[in-house]
């Protein structure tokens, strides 16, 4: 696709109404993941789609046609395709950014998983959202209906950054809850000991889960542009240190590229996919990739 039928990146980092913003990037530029839902008529009530010829009778809703006159086929959801759970981390250094007009990561993050929740149920597939820093803050199990997806989205509108990072400790204590085999999304920015992190995805794996991790990185930390004497602060302690750039700029970019590739070679052993996505890159862009290569594997 050329490049000027994607949204501006500017556009997207100024609408704050998530259900607005999934709607437009997953209906305009998604490829999608796997085949569109699997529907029966057994279990739970999906929707009602008018009668057409061909259609079996006896899943006419009669009742419906007594009040409207017309035939109405009642349509269920036999099993749905999988069960995801959207893991976001929301810790301190998510807050981070280095541009005035552009996303957090945690923006970038609940713009992603936003996406993520509208794509999937849109294909009913049964979607939970689990909000974490050093422990979860909150968890919504996966469901199919309306009513949650908007419940996920407008939690995402509202989330705001919390405490330190340990993304290990609630992965492992979520691996313990969930119950039903499924896909896990984790997205976060990872800082924290790699050995850590790939062992609670371990842990996950061993559940029987399918994993995909999306990495969230801003454009400052992936490139280290300082130029000059810069005051770094830690989002999470305060803690503010004074450097020369120029004397660090080497041993960052060599501690960064083996700090990337323990996640990428991690995940790989694991057979999880993994994806690091740039937040100044727009998001459509790097996801429909994704969504594309991925559904190409399958």
């Amino acid at each position: 696709m050329a490049k000027s039928q994607y949204l501006d990146f500017d556009v997207i980092a100024r609408i704050s109404n998530m259900q607005l913003l999934a709607k437009v990037v997953v209906e305009g530029f998604i490829l999608g993941l796997h085949r569109s839902p699997y529907r029966g008529f057994s279990v739970e009530f999906a929707e009602y789609r008018q009668y057409t010829a061909g259609d079996e009778i006896k899943h006419i809703d009669w009742k419906v046609y007594g009040k409207t006159d017309r035939y109405y086929i009642k349509q269920f959801e036999e099993e749905t395709n999988l069960t995801c759970h959207i893991l976001l981390d929301s810790s301190g250094s998510m807050a981070y950014k280095s541009r005035e007009t552009g996303l957090s990561k945690l923006q970038y993050g609940s713009c992603l998983a936003a996406c993520l929740s509208y794509f999937m149920m849109r294909q009913r597939d049964a979607t939970g959202l689990t909000v974490f820093d050093t422990r979860a803050r909150l968890m919504l199990p996966p469901r199919t209906r309306q009513s949650h997806l908007h419940r996920i989205l407008t939690e995402l509108d509202h989330l705001e950054p919390g405490g330190e990072t340990n993304v290990a400790g609630p992965l492992h204590e979520l691996a313990e809850s969930i119950k039903r085999t499924g896909l896990v999304i984790l997205i976060s920015d990872l800082l924290d000991d790699p050995q850590r992190v790939l062992s609670a995805l371990q842990h996950f794996r061993f559940k029987g889960h399918d994993i995909i991790v999306f990495q969230v990185m801003d454009d400052a930390e992936l490139t280290f542009p300082f130029d000059s004497m810069t005051e770094f602060t830690d989002l999470e302690t305060s803690e503010k240190l004074l450097i020369a750039p120029e004397g660090v700029k080497p041993v960052y970019m060599a501690e960064l590229k083996r700090f990337l590739s323990s996640y990428e070679k991690g995940c790989a052993d694991l057979k999880a996919d993994y994806k690091l996505f740039d937040t100044r890159t727009p998001l459509e862009l790097g996801l429909s990739e994704y969504l594309h290569r991925r559904s190409q594997m399958n």
